[in-house]
């Protein structure tokens, strides 16, 4: 069992996110899992609006099947979940994504015999207005220049860091509010990370709240500004993530392998 150490960090269930924003999104208590098998165990976990909040962990801690419940792809058996204070564990996925919540599953999946800009397209199905989408494509070719360079091209013919651009960039076309990332760094170049987090961090300065759940420590807390670190389903740890990354708990147990030195190469 963690102590409470100096620095910003709480033990499990003792905090919550800080500052001045207000709670875009509010896990309470939640409990589920596949068949009969519980994943996740009384879950507490708040992300404040217009901030970046990572929950880390290794495979199998219950982070992927959090955001499948928040997205509504697996029923919450206990507990809440509120969207910019609306209860949302009883709507369907799609009722969700009309909110302004969307999740960027883990699996950079994108259909290979349509071109990059016809799969960014699919993102804005749900919404009018030629317009506003057309400026969006602008926006996302502006966070990944290689799109743009690619927007053509089939997606089947992408590297994987390209794919992985290419799903975000699709999330973003939705025009969510609140955006869940789910290991954006899998398999990826260092060099390529780096892009893709500095990306997440200039879509976070144009107001979109970010969610992301990574199993690269070091990278996520540099990025973010709050943090969860989630075990046997279970919030271990919380608290600021500077107090994080200082902690000598976090870095003994959690903190290995990052292609960042310093919270300003994520600054672009």
């Amino acid at each position: 069992m963690f102590r409470d150490p100096p620095g910003g960090c709480v033990s499990a269930g003792a905090g919550g996110v800080g500052g001045p924003a207000g709670v875009m999104l509010k896990v309470s208590g939640l409990e589920t899992g596949y068949g009969r098998v519980r994943i996740l165990r009384g879950v507490d976990l708040e992300v404040g609006a217009g901030q970046i909040v990572a929950l880390l962990g290794g495979n199998g801690t219950g982070k992927s099947t959090l955001l499948r419940a928040v997205s509504g792809l697996l029923p919450t058996w206990e507990g809440s979940i509120e969207f910019d204070g609306e209860t949302i564990h009883r709507l369907r996925p799609d009722q969700i994504v009309r909110r302004g919540l969307v999740q960027v599953t883990q699996g950079k999946d994108s259909y290979p015999a349509m071109t990059v800009e016809e799969n960014l397209m699919l993102g804005a199905h749900i919404r009018a207005g030629r317009r506003e989408i057309a400026d969006d494509l602008e926006r996302i070719y502006g966070f990944f220049p290689r799109l743009r360079e690619r927007r053509s091209q089939m997606s089947g013919t992408l590297s994987g860091g390209e794919v992985q651009m290419l799903v975000i960039g699709r999330g973003l076309m939705a025009r969510p509010r609140l955006i869940m990332l789910d290991e954006p760094s899998a398999a990826l170049a260092p060099k390529v990370v780096l892009d893709i987090f500095v990306a997440i961090n200039r879509i976070r300065d144009t107001g979109v709240t970010v969610l992301i759940v990574e199993q690269n420590v070091r990278m996520a807390l540099l990025l973010a500004e709050y943090g969860y670190i989630i075990r046997d389903g279970l919030i271990l740890m919380e608290g600021e993530a500077k107090g994080l990354l200082a902690d000598p708990n976090v870095k003994s147990s959690f903190l290995g392998g990052s292609v960042a030195g310093s919270e300003d190469e994520l600054v672009h």
